[in-house]
């Protein structure tokens, strides 16, 4: 999963634990993730964009058309969020949303 336009990079990149089962640096979707972890991924991901970009909470609630207060309820991770609203963050946001499936190491097919 990928709102990325740009690599990352600056102090947030050191090799602090993804979602993705590698480090910041690593290959997005080189491992499983389970979907409470797909939640926080997206969050991460989403959070990492915004800064990147300079986009505010309240800016994403604006363009939205949602109070900051479900701004902070979606990027919580907490959230079981359905795809209409992963959908519309990424639309907020310009950004397009990646999704790939991958075999899980040792997986059977």
């Amino acid at each position: 999963m990928a709102l990325r336009r740009t690599s990352r990079s600056g102090p947030d990149t050191g090799d602090r634990p993804r979602d993705d089962g590698g480090t910041s640096g690593g290959t997005p979707g080189s491992s499983a993730v389970a979907a409470p972890d797909l939640v926080r991924a997206f969050a991460d991901e989403v959070t990492w964009f915004m800064a990147e970009h300079k986009v505010t909470r309240a800016d994403l609630a604006q363009a939205m058309g949602v109070s900051p207060g479900r701004v902070s309820q979606i990027l919580s991770g907490d959230e079981n969020l359905t795809l209409r609203t992963l959908s519309a963050v990424a639309a907020a946001l310009g950004a397009e949303l990646e999704v790939s499936l991958h075999l899980v190491d040792g997986a059977e097919h």
